[in-house]
């Protein structure tokens, strides 16, 4: 049986305020963001893929004949740069400096560790219910976990105070047929995950559960030699 992953938003018997907003996080929190790193490739990309097209056309002539002999610069330009040596060394420094600190910003926003927001209810004017991130993830794995089928189960808070989110991984036993998980996110959707929700006091939750075929406990058996 292969990996499967779902998205769960509000349930159709559950009414929240924006259950499609709540499906598209449901459906980022399958993984962990990564548009920032392909915002950067891409626009990378796209750099260098200009970069060859100007130079195949550089070199088939189509900006004139005998263009690659030339200076790189215009001899107009590097004469500017010549008779502004100190303002053309102070730009290419700052430059510098400011492609270092993209990059390291860039290194450290891929490796900080995923955020756990704890939800946050409005209890009144002047309250504020807390409820922990690991409270709150223990009760989505404790609940699937209790399905018949499933072998183990894992989840976290993902995304941010303001658009939290759950990502679950469900394993469920080898010998489990199609028919029975099919039945297990069925469950899930229609009976785990509303009651947490409501116990949680967010009806419109988004949660993302991923199904995987727990291998392990088939490794683990004792072998017969």
């Amino acid at each position: 049986m292969a990996d499967a992953a779902t998205s769960t938003g509000s349930t159709p018997g559950t009414s929240g305020p924006n259950p499609r907003r709540a499906a598209r996080t449901a459906r980022r929190a399958q993984y962990r963001s990564a548009g920032g790193a392909r915002g950067g490739l891409v626009l990378l990309g796209v750099v260098l893929l200009a970069v060859g097209v100007l130079t195949v056309l550089l070199v088939t002539g189509v900006f004139g004949q005998g263009r690659p002999q030339r200076p790189l610069l215009d001899p107009m330009v590097e004469q500017f740069l010549v008779a502004n040596g100190t303002a053309a060394r102070l730009v290419a420094i700052l430059a510098g400096l400011v492609l270092v600190l993209l990059g390291l910003w860039w290194t450290a926003r891929s490796l900080r560790p995923e955020t756990r927001p704890d939800l946050v209810l409005d209890g009144g004017p002047d309250t504020e219910i807390r409820i922990g991130a690991s409270a709150a993830a223990d009760a989505v794995a404790d609940g699937a976990a209790t399905l018949p089928g499933v072998t183990r189960a894992r989840a976290r808070m993902v995304g941010s105070v303001s658009a939290p989110a759950v990502r679950a991984t469900v394993w469920v036993g080898e010998d489990v047929a199609d028919g029975e998980v099919a039945e297990i996110c069925r469950r899930l959707d229609a009976e785990i995950l509303p009651g947490i929700r409501d116990a949680l006091g967010m009806a419109d939750l988004p949660v993302a559960v991923r199904l995987e075929l727990d291998a392990a406990r088939r490794d683990d058996r004792p072998r017969v030699s």
